[in-house]
């Protein structure tokens, strides 16, 4: 028999708070009360702030990331058009395979797993298409398969270097909340998420921002399309309300993450992030044998590790160990990742002691897969990390 905490060191869904938990801990009610408006029109206003825009249209769509996924194409994008996307992740991957299986032309780099957005290859495609026929542009903000982070404002100026007129649509599920993420600024038009990650939710909704040129194409675009009709949600959101049953507990949640970050403040989540991040990244670096399978810094996620064990060793081992013996659950490696890695989460509601017992955890797994690293060389990085971050002053929240 298991006691105490179940240790949750998982890319998503993540810890949910015990203030979100207790939030959604309520009576059904009634979706179609005159008063629902009230706890719903905050929500659509308090994650325009996480997406940092002023001028998108925020839907809350029942359902997951990939849902909010299938919604940003078939409501701007024809059946036949020419999207440029690259494949370096299990969810990157996803995401082409779902354009393909919707009838897009898709343009697909194909890039190392352990690197990003090829933004260098991107501006070298966009600035060759001068007939215009690339309609959308697709970026893997954070690839969770791999804990690599791309540079969307970097796709952004190859658009603009370009002089292309491609709408930007970016997979944004494992990092909005937790990584800088700025639409506005950025020029993104379709932004995707879900409310398992930074949003310390269950899963259950699709996020997706749409730009108004977003919104404009989805006027003029014929994929068919039903439930996940921005028309209808538009309808329907603009007094609060929606075109379905929507998930009520998940809104009640939801206003109270929202608070939660607010209190904090976005920047300070975001610094968190990644002050947790490179404690972790501190422990691998000491474990004998182990590496990131993000190849170089500039590719560092601040939300997942992707940990590549010893040659000798499988990681589905180091996976089970883990769980069966220290009630600790980690990512494991996906596709051809598999038994090569596996992840440690740190997104959320987390802190560095939560961090120390992952790395702890994670010590004592390897070493019973028979790695032979010295226990304890992680921890001592990471504290030491975590001492010197620490003694350095919060920045309070401007809001």
């Amino acid at each position: 028999m298991k006691t105490g905490l179940n240790h949750l060191f998982i890319p998503g869904p993540t810890n949910v708070p015990d203030r979100v938990r207790m939030a959604m801990n309520v009576p059904m009610q009634d979706m179609r009360a005159p008063d629902f408006g009230e706890l719903t029109l905050p929500l659509f206003a308090g994650l325009k702030k996480i997406y940092r825009t002023k001028s998108a249209e925020v839907f809350m769509l029942p359902g997951s990331g990939t849902g909010a996924w299938e919604a940003a194409i078939t409501n701007t994008l024809n059946e036949g058009d020419t999207v440029l996307m690259s494949r370096f992740g299990q969810f990157s991957h996803l995401w082409v395979d779902m354009a393909e299986r919707l009838g897009l032309n898709v343009q697909c780099v194909d890039v190392a797993w352990g690197e990003g957005v090829p933004v260098e290859k991107y501006a070298e495609i966009l600035k060759a298409d001068t007939d215009g026929k690339i309609k959308g542009v697709f970026a893997t903000h954070n690839e969770t398969a791999t804990g690599v982070t791309s540079d969307i404002a970097g796709v952004r100026a190859a658009l603009d270097s370009a002089g292309h007129d491609a709408m930007l649509y970016v997979d944004a599920v494992s990092s909005l909340g937790s990584i800088d993420f700025r639409m506005d600024d950025w020029g993104v038009d379709l932004a995707v998420s879900g409310s398992q990650k930074g949003l310390m939710l269950p899963a259950g909704l699709g996020i997706l921002a749409a730009s108004q040129k977003a919104i404009a194409a989805s006027k003029t675009c014929t994929t068919k399309r039903c439930y996940f009709d921005f028309a209808d949600m538009m309808n329907l959101n603009s007094g609060g309300y929606f075109p379905y049953t929507p998930p009520t507990q998940l809104f009640h949640g939801m206003r109270e993450s929202l608070a939660m970050i607010e209190e904090e403040g976005l920047d300070n989540v975001l610094a968190r992030h990644t002050r947790l991040a490179e404690g972790v990244r501190r422990a691998v670096e000491a474990w004998e044998g182990c590496s990131l399978c993000a190849v170089n810094p500039k590719w560092y996620s601040d939300t997942v590790s992707a940990i590549v064990v010893p040659e000798t060793i499988d990681a589905r081992d180091v996976i089970s160990m883990g769980y069966s013996r220290y009630n600790t659950s980690f990512g494991s490696g996906l596709t051809k990742l598999a038994g090569k890695v596996f992840r440690i989460g740190h997104l959320g509601s987390l802190n560095e002691v939560m961090c120390i017992a992952a790395i702890g955890s994670a010590e004592m797994a390897l070493a019973d897969a028979g790695a032979r690293i010295e226990l304890g060389s992680g921890v001592a990085a990471a504290q030491a990390w975590y001492r010197d971050a620490a003694a350095q002053p919060i920045k309070m929240a401007a809001e």
